[in-house]
């Protein structure tokens, strides 16, 4: 396994949080090469996913060129050394732990922790990440990412839950740094009929909305 760290180039360059939850070892094997190659990159797992960490340490190992690749739904100390462990770059919680957050910027691991109101948001940010996740933003919708960057402009906000095709131009207007996106990017459909043409455009769509 590479020692190789995050990427901000990378998510830069498509700034989209891909996640990982349920699915087999065998689906994520003929899923990453198609997330590449539509030019995606930064994915998470997440740690209540049945075999998680196996499927991290595959992902560095094998599929490691041209992304970022994370652990998600790390809500514990215990989660996050096995993440960690695993290979993780990165960190996505849908909570903010102190422990965890100050776990991460002690060792310079990118985390992106879970926050709701502008008081946890900018909590979040003092205690040193680089990027605040906010959930779910499916009821926040974007004009609350407008409103909370108006005076604490100096924050990066990362939008996750309810983020797809038909709102996530609006939550980037609004002002958001990345968009984390689950179920609506990784189809169902298409995934359970291994239909890896569709996937792939399906990829693009999102690619091109950037």
């Amino acid at each position: 396994m590479s020692d190789k760290k995050f990427s901000w180039e990378l998510f830069q360059k498509a700034p989209i949080v891909g996640i990982v939850r349920n699915l087999s070892m065998e689906v994520v094997k003929e899923i990453l090469p198609v997330y590449r190659a539509a030019g995606l990159t930064t994915i998470e797992i997440t740690m209540n996913t049945p075999g998680a960490t196996d499927i991290i340490r595959y992902a560095r190992s094998k599929e490691a060129e041209g992304l970022n690749i994370g652990a998600g739904t790390v809500c514990t100390l215990e989660d996050l050394e096995k993440a960690l462990d695993a290979g993780a770059q990165f960190i996505v919680t849908p909570i903010l732990d102190k422990k965890v957050v100050k776990t991460c910027v002690k060792r310079k691991i990118p985390v992106f922790p879970g926050a709701y109101t502008p008081s946890e948001i900018y909590k979040a940010w003092a205690l040193g990440a680089p990027v605040v996740k906010v959930f779910p933003a499916t009821v926040l919708g974007p004009e609350y990412i407008k409103d909370v960057l108006g005076p604490l402009d100096q924050l990066k906000l990362l939008p996750t839950g309810g983020v797809g095709l038909e709102n996530m131009d609006q939550f980037l207007k609004a002002g958001a740094a990345g968009l984390g996106i689950g179920g609506q990017l990784f189809d169902k459909k298409l995934i359970l009929d291994k239909n890896w043409d569709g996937l792939l455009a399906h990829f693009k769509s999102y690619v091109e909305k950037l």
